[in-house]
């Protein structure tokens, strides 16, 4: 199906994605290098990284609200720069700690909670500011954009963080994301954001509730979230034993680790690059609907590592819940972007943003739980019948088909 010319993307809107790039950076090799830490400097097991993993989504289920209100009454150009500020220091703080001998898992799990607040502030309000910086009929490209330079993250970062943890230790990595983290900073504080007008004092919940009542009511954005809530569940129960078990299970070193971590973030390189094209001859519900079918084959393919257990099986199952899942996050946002009026834009990605990421900690604490008791096999098990079912509930939807982004002719 053919698709209009897309408009340029503005000046302003590069700098945000530049910043964005180097954000996602720095989180993503301070994710990676913060389990392979956990296990092989501080003895983790699998309810231990478990327990790690929800002390670092947490915030999502906590922070996000809050955010969101924030986003849509302040500037959100100064809450992401203040967001990635507080991400900042909890690396330099690690940093110290690791260099110093006195980083313990407990605080290793603090931190990153510390860390992923600032997460939650940046990641609810980028979206949206996106659309006060471009047209329209250039959503879908400024979209693409952002995903494919936390794709680029998601790709380098825990190789990176893998190479220099079993090289050189823990420090040289999360030096690396703090720089990183505080260049984020610097690039926004020379963003302009164009004014907007102020919203009239009200209640905090009663804009909470104004939010959440056109998501509910929203048929389409239903369905969405429901998916992605359940996605996010059974991710995290397979991303929180991932390590321990690549360990005991596949045999891997810390550097492979990272390696196979890294096939996640080329997945998503290669699906930020290729939903432009099958945009081209896909309708736009086909293209949200991939997302949730390569989630549940990759989790059929991390299953078949306990019979099976080979590094290509791992690396190809991150590959796939790289590569489908981006398509489907930039293909959502946009759906989100073009149905929510503006003034509601904040408070309708921080009640997706929690959620869909506030369901991680729930996958966590799945995953500590059932992996003290029962192994991480077990693990895969749950999180693919996990998988199952949300590529059920989009299936069923309305959201397939739609032949076209909603407000387009």
């Amino acid at each position: 199906m053919s698709t209009p010319p897309v408009p340029a993307l503005p000046a302003a809107f590069n700098r945000l994605a530049w910043s964005n790039l180097t954000a996602q950076s720095a989180e993503q090799i301070g994710l990676a290098a913060a389990p392979i830490v956990a296990v092989f400097a501080l003895g983790a097991g699998a309810g231990e990284t478990g327990l790690l993993q929800m002390a670092q989504t947490l915030p999502f289920l906590l922070l996000s609200i809050p955010a969101g209100i924030l986003a849509d009454r302040t500037s959100r150009r100064r809450l992401m720069a203040v967001a990635e500020g507080v991400r900042a220091l909890s690396l330099i703080a690690i940093l110290i700690l690791a260099s110093t001998g006195y980083l313990t898992l407990p605080l290793l799990a603090l931190l990153g909670f510390v860390g992923a607040a600032g997460t939650v502030g940046y990641s609810v309000a980028a979206p949206s500011l996106v659309p006060a910086l471009v047209p329209r009929a250039a959503l879908a490209a400024a979209n693409g954009r952002i995903e494919l330079a936390r794709s680029v993250a998601f790709a380098a970062g825990p190789a990176l963080a893998g190479a220099l943890v079993g090289t050189l230790g823990a420090s040289p990595a999360f030096a690396l994301a703090a720089a990183l983290s505080v260049f984020a900073v610097l690039l926004l504080l020379r963003l302009v954001e164009p004014p907007r007008p102020a919203l009239p004092p009200r209640h905090p919940a009663r804009d909470l509730s104004e939010g959440a009542s056109f998501v509910l009511g929203h048929r389409l954005l239903r369905s969405v979230l429901v998916t992605a809530i359940v996605f996010n569940t059974a991710f995290v129960i397979l991303q929180a034993v991932y390590v321990p078990y690549a360990v005991q299970k596949l045999g891997l070193s810390p550097t492979a680790i990272g390696a196979t971590l890294a096939a996640y973030g080329v997945g998503m390189v290669a699906g930020a690059l290729a939903v432009s094209r099958l945009a081209k001859f896909l309708t736009f519900g086909t293209l949200i609907a991939i997302g949730p079918i390569a989630g549940l084959a990759a989790a059929l393919v991390m299953l078949a590592t306990i019979w099976v257990p080979t590094v290509l099986l791992a690396a190809l199952s991150f590959f796939l819940i790289g590569a489908g899942p981006v398509i489907w996050v930039i293909s959502t946002t946009t759906l989100r972007q073009a149905v929510t009026p503006e003034a509601l834009l904040g408070r309708v990605s921080a009640l997706i943003l929690m959620a869909t990421w506030g369901a991680r900690p729930i996958g966590a604490g799945l995953a500590a739980a059932i992996g003290a008791a029962y192994g991480a096999e077990t693990c895969l098990a749950v999180a693919t019948i996990g998988f199952a079912i949300q590529a059920a509930v989009i299936l069923t939807s309305p959201v397939p088909r739609l032949a076209r982004q909603p407000g387009l002719a």
